[in-house]
C-alpha cells in the first residue's frame, strides 16, 4: 500500500454560525505557488489544480489526522472542498459531537489555528540540481482534511545551492538526500500526531 504523505498549513481558520444553528469551520488546507521547506530535506511547492481530481472524491475531514475523530465527509455534504487563486479552501459543518463543540471552542480561542491534509501524489517532479532539491506536486490524490495543532507548513526562507557545486558532491548529496527524505516522512508522520 502506497504511504499516505500529511502536509500542515499553519493560517487562519474560521468559524461561524451555519443557517438553522450549528458551527462551520472554514480555511485553506493548502496554499498553491508556496514553496515550503518540509523538514529541512527539500522544498515542496503545490500546482494550482493538483486537486482538481480530488474535488468529487469522498474526503474526510478529521481532528489531528485521527480517523476516530471524524467531523465532516464530502460524500456527506457536511465537508465542502473547492479550489480557488489562493489554494484548497475547506468548510466543515461542525457536529453536535465532543470532537465537533470541542474544535469550535478551540478555533475561537485560536489554540488550533492550522490546516493539514493527507494525500498520495500522482505526479510530481524533483529538480534534484539544487540542494535542498525541489519537488512541484501538479496532481495528488487527497485522503483527508485535518484541524492541526502543529502544522509542518510554516513560512521559511529559501537557500539555494551553489551553482559551482562539484560533482562529487552532488552524488554524495544525492544519496544522502534519499536517506534523509524517508527519515522525513517519518518524523512528519509522528510531528502532527503530537
Amino acid at each position: 500500500m502506497q504511504k499516505t504523505d500529511i502536509r500542515s498549513l499553519d493560517g487562519p481558520v474560521e468559524i461561524r454560525e451555519a443557517e438553522g444553528g450549528g458551527m462551520v469551520a472554514t480555511g485553506y488546507a493548502a496554499l498553491f505557488n508556496t514553496p515550503t521547506e518540509i523538514g529541512g530535506a527539500w522544498i515542496e511547492t503545490i500546482e494550482r489544480g493538483a486537486f482538481a481530481s480530488s474535488l468529487n472524491s469522498d474526503v474526510i475531514a478529521l481532528v489531528q489526522h485521527d480517523y476516530g475523530r471524524v467531523i465532516g465527509r464530502t460524500s456527506a455534504g457536511t465537508l465542502r472542498l473547492a479550489e480557488d487563486e489562493r489554494g484548497l479552501k475547506v468548510e466543515i459543518d461542525l457536529p453536535d459531537t465532543s470532537d465537533g463543540r470541542d474544535l469550535a471552542v478551540q478555533l475561537r480561542r485560536r489554540d488550533i489555528k492550522g490546516m493539514s491534509f493527507g494525500f498520495r501524489a500522482t505526479h510530481d517532479e524533483w529538480d534534484e540540481t539544487v540542494s535542498p532539491p525541489r519537488r512541484t506536486i501538479r496532481d495528488l490524490e487527497l485522503i483527508e482534511v485535518s484541524a492541526c495543532v502543529r502544522p509542518a507548513y510554516p513560512d521559511t526562507e529559501l537557500g539555494l545551492r551553489s551553482l559551482e557545486a562539484s560533482r562529487k558532491e552532488r552524488r554524495t548529496h544525492n544519496f544522502n538526500h534519499a536517506s534523509r527524505r524517508l527519515r522525513m516522512k517519518v518524523s512528519l508522520d509522528l510531528k502532527c500526531r503530537e
